[in-house]
């Protein structure tokens, strides 16, 4: 009797698959004619409103608010609560809610989305994270309408759809609104519907893992280390980001301006101000907080708060020659090496990126080139006004880019790892060799 062998699915071609599946979904739904007003979306503009949506970027060639019908616009809600949560992450805790049964590949899968050491306790964390990501969202939803009700003149099924598609907007650090063309611009005196913004981006920015540990835990100190690194880089590029962005444009934007546009920038990709005529300090200050993002195991992108932790700690040590550590504990080289790696690698794309889309559309400029770029590689959203000007090939471009920031370098180029289930032991061992570097 022959044995059937068993096929095991490498969980970054299975992650990689299952967000391509979405988007293709989505594309499929953003064709039909009762998703839109008026003509329908070619198949690129559907294409890449599909990508902007499931990697919540915000991105948009089309305005939401004007193009999509009812049934376009809650297509959208729900890619981006798959995209922000992960289709894997959302299938799983049904299928456990129902009574089924999780296999260890399907674990394995969860560890390596969730980014877990191991897969014990891992379907219980995950209905964890459904039920507190709901919670928030129904505060958020509450707040925004609250504060929506006076614009859409007190009607409340209008207002409740609104504060809804915001909220999940907002959690999910997406970026679509459908107020119109101009973003939160309208609202930027609504001291309500900022805060709840504001509150909905960070919850979103700071992380599954470490919204979990805050409820469960109740305790700073009880945290693990990567809560508190967290906690910590958030807490400073929020405060950092908000006063150089509040000096350089001093009497054009209010303190709550500034703060929500440092939120924002980091992956969120709101506005409360027009971008394409900022001084080059605040240029510069969001192109650092997009680049950097949000942190690891959240609904943003960027090469995540973490990242960055560690290699400027490792800057800061290197110099002292000493290794790095941080709250009693010394810092790993595989985190290390991991760090660098992630970092090179965004780089790399983001300037293949400029060079093609500079090549394609010289005119826009690289000012403008480089900030759309990089918003759509950390999965940002803001834009300085060139999307809709983007042609096909360019559109083709960022939508890989947005693809590539959404599921991390590290998911893309780790489907060469065939030694997924183990940790992989080289059976060569080489004479080390000594680079001259610098």
């Amino acid at each position: 009797m022959i044995k059937k062998r068993k096929i095991k699915i490498h969980p970054y071609v299975f992650i990689i698959l299952t967000f391509l599946s979405v988007i293709l979904l989505g594309t499929i739904c953003f064709m039909l004619p009762w998703a839109v007003r008026g003509d329908r979306l070619s198949f690129i503009d559907a294409l890449f409103m599909s990508t902007s949506s499931v990697c919540v970027t915000g991105l948009s060639v089309v305005s939401p608010a004007t193009k999509f019908s009812l049934f376009g616009k809650i297509v959208m809600a729900i890619l981006m609560e798959v995209g922000g949560l992960s289709f894997l992450t959302i299938a799983v805790c049904f299928f456990a809610i129902l009574g089924g049964k999780i296999g260890i590949s399907n674990r394995y899968l969860l560890r390596e989305a969730l980014n877990q050491n191991s897969i014990a306790g891992i379907v219980q964390l995950v209905k964890r994270i459904i039920l507190i990501s709901l919670i928030i969202q129904v505060i958020g939803v509450l707040l925004n309408y609250i504060a929506l009700m006076s614009y859409y003149h007190y009607d409340f099924l209008k207002t409740l759809g609104a504060a809804i598609f915001h909220s999940v907007a907002s959690f999910n650090n997406a970026g679509f609104d459908i107020f119109g063309e101009q973003s939160l611009i309208p609202f930027k005196d609504n001291i309500l519907l900022n805060i709840s913004t504001i509150f909905l981006i960070l919850c979103g920015g700071l992380g599954f893992i470490v919204i979990e540990e805050i409820v469960s835990k109740h305790s700073l100190k009880k945290l693990s280390i990567h809560s508190k690194i967290v906690l910590l880089m958030t807490f400073i590029l929020t405060i950092v980001g908000m006063l150089i962005l509040k000096l350089s444009m001093f009497d054009q934007i209010s303190w709550l301006q500034a703060l929500f546009t440092a939120v924002t920038c980091r992956t969120a990709g709101f506005t409360v101000m027009p971008l394409d005529q900022i001084p080059p300090s605040a240029y510069v200050t969001c192109i650092v907080l997009m680049f950097i993002g949000a942190s690891s195991c959240s609904t943003g992108g960027g090469i995540k708060t973490t990242t960055i932790f560690v290699i400027f700690l490792t800057l800061f040590y290197y110099a002292q020659g000493k290794k790095p550590r941080i709250f009693h504990r010394r810092i790993s080289d595989g985190s290390i090496f991991k760090a660098f790696v992630l970092f090179g690698i965004a780089v790399m794309m983001i300037m293949l990126g400029t060079l093609m889309i500079g090549f394609s559309q010289p005119s826009l400029g690289l000012e403008k080139i480089l900030f759309e770029v990089i918003s759509g590689f950390s999965t940002t959203g803001l834009t300085m006004g060139i999307t809709t000007s983007l042609n096909v090939f360019s559109k083709v471009v960022l939508c890989f880019m947005m693809f590539f920031g959404r599921l991390g370098p590290l998911t893309i180029i780790g489907v060469v790892n065939h030694n997924w289930m183990t940790e992989s032991k080289e059976k060569i061992q080489y004479v080390e060799e000594r680079i001259i570097v610098g």
